[in-house]
């Protein structure tokens, strides 16, 4: 299909290149040829590109990797979530009202969106996961027992058994001193062993529909251990290790974030505790001044002190030189 901005009667000098009547140059030009010649081009390099580099990322982290590799993380994760000492536990909306969260000055952010994805870390992450094991009578006997306790109780219980995990030699339950813990090591016990059959993983992702492909308990269960993060401090992905700018291996990551990724390694954000509030207002700051260039007086004359657009535009501004 041959296309032109010129009539079909056009005579063969305006073909050519030379001015029409209204004098524009017309020369034929074959708009399909080149899209399907630029399509198979695209797709040829993707499909080579994709199958000689593939894809760097590595293997997602499950509930059975993390119970085979770090079990008394787990057990210690467990520990903290009855005892309401772990970060999703303290997060603040939109999960719970146990913080305000992220602010900008007076400006409560976190607060004003509210509870939107309510979560109580001891029932939903812990305990209603572990209702559905049947066949473990020492584990059914120490949620009765839980359940049936007062909430000071539990919270007690919970607590005490975390402080001794943390002072017994690598945290390890077996060298746990001698206390007071009620059901709380036979629970932190059958949660291990329901996370290194895989069993938990299932009851955490279920969504209540066919699919059950809700991730948000599984991915804050993970983050309140130390594994997940140590995992992504060894391939440089921390958040002071530009982690959202990397890759896992050597791989180049997302450089168009390094202008939002940047505040986080200086101070005061890589100090604050409310860091995201700080970063999300200081790049809509940005943002804003970006958008408002044309109007602000001297920064908007930058182009003209500093002519760099008519060096890459010198064939125009060579053919049309100013008065």
């Amino acid at each position: 299909m041959m296309t032109s901005i010129a009539p079909r009667r056009a005579t063969r000098a305006a073909r050519d290149g030379t001015p029409d009547s209204h004098g524009f140059a017309t020369r034929p030009y074959d708009l399909v040829k080149e899209f399907v010649v630029a399509l198979i081009v695209v797709t040829l390099l993707t499909v080579g590109l994709a199958a000689a580099f593939s894809s760097p990322d590595e293997k997602a982290v499950t509930m059975r990797d993390w119970a085979s590799a770090a079990p008394n993380d787990v057990v210690a994760t467990a520990a903290g979530e009855l005892a309401g000492t772990t970060k999703s536990a303290g997060f603040g909306p939109p999960y719970n009202t146990a913080a305000n969260g992220g602010s900008l000055g007076p400006l409560k952010l976190q607060k004003w969106a509210g509870v939107t994805i309510p979560l109580d870390s001891a029932q939903d992450l812990v305990l209603t996961p572990l209702a559905g094991v049947t066949d473990n009578s020492k584990l059914t006997d120490a949620l009765a027992a839980w359940q049936s306790a007062a909430a000071d109780q539990q919270t007690q219980w919970a607590t005490d058994y975390s402080d001794a995990l943390a002072k017994a030699p690598d945290g390890d339950p077996a060298g746990v001193a001698t206390g007071d813990y009620g059901p709380v090591p036979a629970i932190a016990a059958g949660f291990l062993t329901f996370a290194q059959t895989g069993g938990l993983e299932g009851a955490l992702t279920s969504s209540g529909n066919f699919y059950g492909g809700d991730q948000t308990k599984s991915l804050l269960l993970l983050a309140d251990g130390a594994y997940l993060e140590d995992q992504a401090r060894a391939r440089n992905l921390g958040g002071d290790q530009w982690g959202m700018t990397n890759e896992t291996g050597n791989y180049p990551g997302q450089p168009w974030m390094w202008l939002y990724t940047f505040w986080y390694q200086v101070p005061p954000f890589s100090t604050s505790d409310n860091a995201d509030a700080l970063v999300w207002g200081l790049m809509m700051l940005l943002t804003l001044g970006l958008v408002l260039v044309p109007f602000i007086p001297g920064l908007r004359s930058i182009p003209r002190w500093i002519p760099v657009h008519r060096l890459i535009w010198r064939d125009y501004y060579r053919e049309h030189p100013r008065r």
